[in-house]
């Protein structure tokens, strides 16, 4: 692993778990063994820094999404749609400072005023709603999900499984313990016909 990415993953962390105002480029530069002129060799500033880091925790999950839709075989949209919610809800859990950096309320705040943060953030949500989207389609094709709105559904679904991921990262709920009746919730709003 480069110097630049123990910078990042580094980063990641302590952002998902101090924040962006409680982080320095000092307790980076100590948590990476690096001198700070060397972190300001790879970036400009600690907002660069951070941009950096949520744009490596989207390729981070685009990238584990990517791997496991080419590993499975499904037998349905309808099936897709759950594995997928499965998954989601697993990548959640197992790389959950990610997850923290990404519901954390800095980058939206800095979304306002910064272009770049607000293109990470909206190509991270449409890559994984466009995930979401492509299991309502192949699942109107084969029959298994009624003729719904593609793109609203699938963010409506891909909203409720946002509700659970923050519920799990924060240790509000067991998500466990909800993933049945999200599932059962979710068959609904897919199996609805008007």
């Amino acid at each position: 692993m480069s110097k630049k990415d123990e910078i990042l993953n580094a980063a990641i962390i302590l952002f998902a778990e101090q924040g962006f105002n409680n982080t320095s480029i000092t307790e980076v530069a100590k948590a990476t063994k690096v001198s700070t002129a060397n972190i300001f060799y790879h970036f400009k500033n600690k907002e660069e820094l951070f941009l950096a880091a949520l744009e490596n925790v989207k390729d981070g999950i685009m990238s584990h999404f990517e791997e496991y839709l080419k590993s499975i075989e499904f037998e349905s949209g309808l099936q897709m749609m759950e594995e997928i919610i499965a998954y989601y809800l697993y990548l959640a859990g197992s790389m959950q400072q990610w997850f923290l950096l990404l519901h954390s309320h800095y980058p939206y705040r800095l979304a306002l005023v910064n272009e770049v943060c607000r293109d990470h953030l909206e190509k991270t949500y449409n890559s994984l709603v466009d995930i979401f989207e492509r299991a309502v389609v192949i699942g109107k094709e084969d029959g298994t999900i009624a003729d719904v709105d593609s793109r609203k559904t699938a963010l409506v679904i891909f909203s409720m499984v946002e509700g659970v991921v923050r519920f799990k990262i924060y240790n509000l709920y067991d998500s466990g313990v909800l993933f049945g009746e999200l599932i059962k919730c979710c068959n609904k709003i897919l199996k609805y016909k008007e």
